[in-house]
């Protein structure tokens, strides 16, 4: 009787067991949130998620265990999902990067990813690595950078195995890549220094319907921004630009933003390049001196200046020399520096 008994003790406590959850909760609150929805998302999925007036949030979902990617209507992040996990994200979308944070089941994977992304962004500072000059010093830069993101890998335990080994197997192609961006400013920078002639353009178009010439800028210092509509980057620079604009209107400075749509990013059609770009500088109130690239990326000006990749800051002084063929962006307290240093 005492073993029936035992018996159906130990069934009843484990019928009251709780079952391994088979999804995740994800909750959180977002500070100014940016949308009233959020996504979270991977190549072959995507799930979207109400946001509450209040900036709350919360959801279950069934995932396959891997990251995601978080985005709020304005900027994203990655996260590490695993079904059983229990997430609760807290952030202040003025600053990102910097205050999201997690807590709950499973959540110190993706502070690691949170952490990471700050790790790699104060390493690869561009506003630092670009001021290098010598190949010598970049090749010594970039090693000390590898052999800090070793270390802080090393320092990493109780995270998910795949997440270690994935970060580890992307230093080197990153560094090379960041290698052979850097490179070639350091070239462009020796193929056109301070000082030297800058490559001139000759009536361009005018948003207004006149023509601009470098020519027509003399006598002041000029500040190029080469953009394109669809160029997600040049974009996020609009807002520190346009404040840029505001603080230095009347001084010494004219701004320049250059476009190089073309007919092959908008599906064949100068036409429809010459369209959306008129349409985005009235929808987003751009000011400045607005300039139409006659020929894209193939502009004689553009490729004097070894253009691959925009967005492009040229600063051009008020006798038409190069100042720096590859200048700080709008966003970077280091443009501030250098108009300040000119006396602008």
């Amino acid at each position: 009787m005492k073993k029936i008994i035992f018996l159906l003790s130990a069934i009843a406590v484990i019928s009251c067991q709780e079952e391994p959850k088979d999804y995740v909760t994800f909750s959180g609150k977002i500070t100014n949130k940016s949308s009233d929805s959020i996504v979270l998302r991977t190549r072959d999925y995507s799930k979207t998620i109400k946001v509450n007036d209040d900036g709350t949030f919360s959801d279950t979902l069934k995932v396959e265990t891997g990251i995601y990617n978080f985005f709020d209507g304005n900027e994203s992040t990655n996260l590490f999902l695993k079904n059983g996990f229990d997430i609760n994200v807290t952030l202040d979308t003025k600053e990102f990067d910097e205050t999201i944070s997690y807590t709950g089941t499973g959540s110190e994977h993706s502070n690691f990813l949170a952490e990471r992304s700050l790790k790699e962004e104060k390493l690869l500072d561009m506003d630092e690595l670009a001021s290098i000059s010598e190949m010598e010093d970049l090749d010594k830069a970039l090693d000390n950078i590898k052999t800090e993101l070793n270390e802080f890998y090393a320092s990493k335990t109780g995270i998910d195995s795949s997440l270690i080994n994935s970060g580890l197997k992307e230093i080197e192609p990153m560094l090379k890549f960041y290698k052979g961006y850097l490179a070639d400013a350091i070239n462009l920078k020796k193929d056109l220094p301070a000082g030297a002639p800058s490559p001139t353009f000759v009536d361009y178009e005018n948003v207004d319907g006149t023509t601009t010439s470098l020519e027509d800028l003399r006598g002041k210092y000029t500040y190029i921004d080469v953009w394109a509509t669809w160029c997600g980057p040049c974009k996020a620079e609009i807002p520190s630009l346009k404040a840029l604009e505001k603080e230095y209107h009347g001084k010494n400075i004219h701004f320049v933003s250059l476009s190089i749509d073309d007919d092959r990013s908008h599906g064949g059609s100068w036409d429809k390049a010459r369209e959306d770009w008129k349409a985005m500088i009235a929808d987003k109130e751009l000011s400045g001196i607005q300039l139409f690239a006659p020929e894209g990326w193939q502009t004689p000006f553009i490729k004097e200046y070894k253009i691959n990749g925009i967005p492009r800051f040229i600063l051009i002084d008020p006798a038409g020399n190069v100042v720096t063929p590859d200048a700080p962006r709008p966003s970077s307290e280091k443009l501030k520096e250098l108009f300040n240093s000119l006396e602008i």
